[in-house]
């Protein structure tokens, strides 16, 4: 295999510059993007920077590894990492940050946004209809707008350095991408307009039209949909006309916000075949959409320890357990063996990863070791910081077409 030069991904750098102010995590299933947010919004804290981390995903792993119980839809503060001051020296800023944490709801931030862009009368009336109900828990598409509006609220106090989120798992972590035209298409759709209508029309003559139209559509419709849904939709759609226009522009500055230098997207896979296929569609997708990219989170890697081959370490361990008297050591034999695993391991690794920076040469790597266990406390998302910012790692290592490594 021929030496090539990937970029190194230097996450301090984008944590430390000033100019950052929101980094999104992206990447398919299992492959710790959640641990990896919760660790960089710890550093970028410790570095100085009040630092909020937002997940989607609703499951409560961000909450066991930040050591708190639960997370709300609410910033909630991390008091041990709160006022720690950090050491130059060590690689940090000097100065005093802090951790927020949170987990969208995506029910109650859609109930926020109805309260904050409506009258209350108008406000309680949308609440308590069944159809609004039912779109705001279930509605496809919803969870990836509400996941905008939050960002757009976040970033719109201007109380934070630093945003970092967390997104759901495979492909959906880019539908909030989409969410701003998708909810556009589904306000602008033929039904919703005829559902609206009754609201819209000016004159008694138009009311008197639109009626008969609106009572046809209803009538073909009401047999599919059953009657009681149909009115609820179309109380809910009148009651909701006058906040559309918001949600497009709203939705429109936040997805302004991800396509504008102060964003900075991190796709986070594993050296498995299917996780750096998904890596590749993100990154695909990101260019499409002139979307910033930072680059690319190799997580769980095995680097070897020893320059020793597979098959050195083989003929070592035979060695080894043939030898006589006190040179015979079983144990030794069996380490040997490991360690001839573990190259093989990571010859296939590199592998994959070398198939992944053939197509996409200009991407930035940061190869970030396996760690035992979980990760369930502060200490350890410190681990996992320093293991994602460590120059020893940052760089893929070479090797020969022996299977050697090199450094």
């Amino acid at each position: 295999m021929s030496p090539s030069v990937t970029p190194r991904l230097d996450l301090d750098a984008v944590l430390d510059d000033p100019r950052t102010n929101v980094v999104v995590c992206c990447g398919s299933g299992g492959v710790g993007k959640t641990t990896t947010a919760a660790a960089l919004a710890v550093r970028a804290a410790e570095r100085g920077r009040r630092t909020v981390v937002l997940t989607i995903d609703p499951a409560r792993r961000l909450a066991e590894a930040l050591g708190l119980n639960a997370l709300s839809n609410e910033p909630k503060l991390v008091a041990d990492v709160t006022g720690r001051v950090n050491d130059r020296d060590n690689g940090d800023n000097g100065a005093c940050g802090e951790l927020h944490a949170m987990m969208l709801d995506m029910r109650r931030t859609f109930d926020e946004m109805v309260y904050t862009h409506s009258t209350p009368d108008r406000a309680e009336k949308i609440l308590a209809n069944p159809f609004y109900r039912t779109i705001s828990s279930s509605f496809s598409g919803t969870q990836e707008y509400m996941a905008m509006e939050k960002l757009g609220q976040l970033a719109a106090t201007g109380q934070w350095d630093l945003i970092v989120v967390d997104t759901p798992p495979s492909r959906s972590a880019l539908d909030f991408l989409d969410a701003p035209q998708r909810m556009s298409s589904f306000l602008d759709g033929k039904m919703i307009r005829l559902l609206s209508a009754p609201a819209r029309a000016g004159g008694r003559g138009l009311r008197r039209i639109v009626g008969v139209g609106f009572n046809l559509f209803a009538k073909a419709v009401g047999t599919i949909v059953g009657g009681q849904m149909l009115a609820d939709a179309s109380a809910f759609v009148q009651a909701f006309d006058t906040m559309f226009g918001g949600f497009r522009e709203r939705a429109e500055q936040t997805f302004q916000l991800l396509r504008s230098p102060g964003t900075a997207f991190v796709v986070v896979a594993t050296p498995e075949p299917d996780a750096l296929r998904e890596a590749a569609y993100f990154v695909d997708r990101l260019a499409d959409e002139q979307m910033p990219l930072a680059g690319l989170i190799l997580n769980r890697t095995h680097p070897v320890l020893a320059d020793l081959s597979a098959t050195q370490a083989r003929e070592l361990a035979e060695r080894v357990e043939k030898a006589d008297g006190a040179t015979r050591s079983p144990l030794a034999a069996s380490v040997l063996r490991l360690h001839a695993d573990r190259v093989e391991r990571t010859r296939r690794e590199r592998r994959l990863l070398a198939r992944f920076t053939h197509a996409h040469p200009t991407v930035a790597v940061v190869s970030v070791p396996a760690v035992a266990g979980d990760i369930t406390d502060l200490a350890g998302l410190r681990e996992i910081g320093s293991r994602l910012t460590e120059e020893a790692w940052a760089t893929p290592v070479l090797s020969d077409t022996a299977g050697t490594p090199r450094p």
